[in-house]
């Protein structure tokens, strides 16, 4: 470390965002795919540093905002876990539009200011609400999403044969109902739901080739997302729980999750366009998400979602690390 590295803490829905606002080295220009390449051979690192012990944790998560290549957009970002670099992520937009406009990235305008961000899967467009100078709600339309593979089944070892949807909402899900799994929501642990969720990920990413029609590099399985399997459109509040990465846990509904069910609720016939549903997550927050409008990405039928939370601050730190610190450089113990 040169300097130290300053973060501004905040969470969606319970799940963390760790922002960076200090202390990274200069990123070369370039797509935003290739500066998360960059990022991922010469400064993963300083991820370490940032989402594992002493300084976090096993299940945090943080954004790297980067100079933006793509024509109007206010910010880019590129996003970090336990694992790596994720593709989208929209409960960090849902904060990060809400920083955008505390910190002045965009002006504010009442009653609305839209925030346009640079995300590794694309353009993605937050809507901030307003009131008094002051930011509140945040909503975002991101890049297309659809149904990949509909109605799939495979065996697995412990649970027999389990159904499962593959959607892409941002980036790839396994969409799943829990009860395959012998799981209800407020009667299981947390670790039984990582347990199922990560057999079947695990399961698909070595049987299930992926492919996106924009970059290789968008084409990878992020994770599994656990459902109440309330999918058809009703008032009802429909509960997930989304596990991603290294089996990391999303406190929130997860906003790229949301975008993957309502894909593959649209494409199901379970939900029409304007329809809004509640999706609530395993800590009980929930996200708001409708289906704005359809679209096409590549060969697929798709759709472009809206989803909204509300994000909040938690704090902010300035984190140091001295030579002989070898556990500082950051561990993990599971």
């Amino acid at each position: 470390m040169n300097a130290p590295l300053t973060v501004t803490d905040m969470h969606t829905g319970g799940e963390p965002v760790r922002i960076v606002t200090g202390g990274y080295p200069p990123i070369p220009k370039g797509t935003i795919l290739e500066k998360r390449a960059y990022v991922r051979d010469h400064l993963d690192h300083l991820r370490k540093l940032l989402m594992f012990e002493p300084r976090g944790h096993y299940d945090m998560y943080g954004a790297l905002l980067v100079e933006p290549d793509l024509p109007g957009a206010d910010l880019a970002v590129l996003f970090m876990h336990n694992e790596g670099y994720s593709t989208m992520c929209g409960h960090a937009v849902i904060a990060l539009g809400r920083y955008a406009v505390d910190t002045g990235i965009v002006a504010a305008q009442e009653p609305v200011t839209v925030v346009n961000i640079e995300a590794p899967c694309g353009l993605v467009v937050a809507s901030v609400e307003v009131r008094d100078g002051k930011a509140g709600a945040v909503s975002f339309e991101s890049v297309p999403a659809f149904l990949f593979a509909r109605e799939e089944s495979t065996e697995l070892a412990g649970f027999g044969k389990v159904r499962f949807d593959l959607s892409y909402g941002g980036a790839f899900y396994a969409l799943a109902d829990c009860r395959q799994f012998g799981l209800e929501f407020g009667r299981n642990r947390a670790r039984d739901f990582i347990d199922a969720a990560t057999a079947l990920t695990d399961r698909l990413k070595a049987t299930l080739p992926l492919s996106h029609p924009d970059h290789d590099d968008l084409a990878f399985l992020y994770g599994t997302i656990l459902t109440d399997g309330v999918d058809r459109f009703c008032d009802q509040p429909t509960k997930n729980v989304c596990v991603f990465a290294e089996a990391e846990v999303d406190r929130s509904p997860t906003g790229s999750g949301v975008t993957a069910r309502l894909a593959a609720m649209h494409a199901k016939g379970e939900i029409g366009i304007g329809q809004t549903r509640v999706f609530e997550s395993i800590v009980g927050s929930r996200f708001t998400g409708a289906v704005a409008r359809t679209t096409t990405a590549g060969p697929h039928e798709a759709i472009v979602a809206r989803v909204g939370g509300r994000a909040f601050y938690s704090g902010k730190a300035e984190y140091t690390l001295e030579d002989d610190d070898e556990l500082g450089r950051g561990f993990l113990l599971r």
